[in-house]
């Protein structure tokens, strides 16, 4: 398929994937944006995931329980469907800004503890900032957040629990794409040493390749090089190139090899299929595995487009 038949495709697809086809793609007019944006609430995905809030303000069981169908993830699969906000989810913002606070200041669900999880205040302050959460709100959980960098730049989540000494890209990638958020929607409070803080945390993603020991060189773990979606907490390439994208990050030549590895998977067709999905409790599945993906395929040509072509 040639690549104007692709962008044809993806704009057959989920109101959400023809929104960020126009946005990133073809890079269509505001108003264009505007409207196809507020549809993502009415109809498709977004709505389906809309429709199945509680009165209450939260989804599932819980703020985080079950895995997916939680508050915390369906407000994490909103974000990354381009939702606006609605009234629904300012409520349910709010309601975890206010009784889900752990003793450290940071979000870790509706029973109070003393320590909390980095990976789940990292996807906090990503949906929270996109959804225009008031920042006085935000100030106790970025406390935390720059509390908890690590020595070699990144972030682990087991740093304020059993302790560790080496930085996870798992927890590097969650908080990022959090603190990027904070930085772009305009927020202020400790501005300047969280972009010190994220320029030290993309490097530790760099030094590794995006997949690679720093050490050895051997690939950390063979899962990260497959392009499972939604991401949920879990690092992979794919989503660590699109941190970089949306991040306006300039190309690096350590992303090359990721880079490659995207680019061999796309099918003969010129299209990217979905691997075997996390597991776990859906509301409904957006794309089945081992099908042709609109997600990946957008995901996948974005990166690409924005990055320098790999040889």
């Amino acid at each position: 398929m040639e690549r104007n038949e692709i962008v044809n495709w993806l704009l057959e697809g989920d109101v959400s994937i023809q929104f960020q086809t126009h946005r990133d793609l073809l890079h269509s007019e505001p108003d264009v944006l505007s409207h196809l944006r507020e549809k993502i609430a009415t109809e498709g995905w977004g709505y389906e995931f809309l429709s199945r809030q509680h009165p209450d303000g939260h989804w599932g069981k819980a703020f985080y329980q079950p895995k997916w169908t939680s508050t915390h993830y369906t407000l994490l699969d909103l974000k990354n469907l381009s939702a606006p906000r609605t009234a629904g989810v300012a409520k349910s913002i709010n309601v975890i800004a206010g009784t889900c606070k752990a003793g450290d200041g940071g979000v870790n669900g509706p029973v109070p503890v003393p320590k909390s999880d980095m990976c789940i205040n990292g996807m906090f302050l990503n949906y929270a900032c996109y959804f225009g959460i008031d920042e006085d709100r935000l100030k106790s959980v970025v406390d935390l957040i720059i509390s908890q960098q690590m020595e070699d730049g990144g972030f682990n989540c087991r740093l304020n629990h059993s302790g560790a000494k080496h930085s996870s890209m798992h927890t590097t990638i969650n908080t990022l794409e959090g603190i990027n958020e904070y930085l772009s929607q305009g927020y202020t409070y400790r501005y300047e040493e969280l972009g010190h803080i994220e320029l030290e945390a993309r490097e530790f993603l760099l030094m590794h390749k995006l997949f690679r020991s720093d050490r050895t060189g051997e690939i950390i773990n063979p899962a990260w090089l497959n392009l499972a979606y939604p991401t949920r907490w879990k690092y992979d390439i794919l989503r660590a190139l699109e941190y970089f994208r949306k991040a306006g990050a300039p190309y690096d030549e350590r992303m090359i090899e990721a880079l490659n590895i995207v680019v061999q998977k796309r099918g003969k067709d010129g299209r990217w299929k979905l691997p075997a999905q996390h597991p776990g409790a859906l509301h409904f599945e957006m794309e089945k595995a081992g099908t042709v993906s609109r997600w990946n395929t957008l995901r996948a040509m974005r990166v690409i487009d924005d990055f320098t072509n790999p040889q």
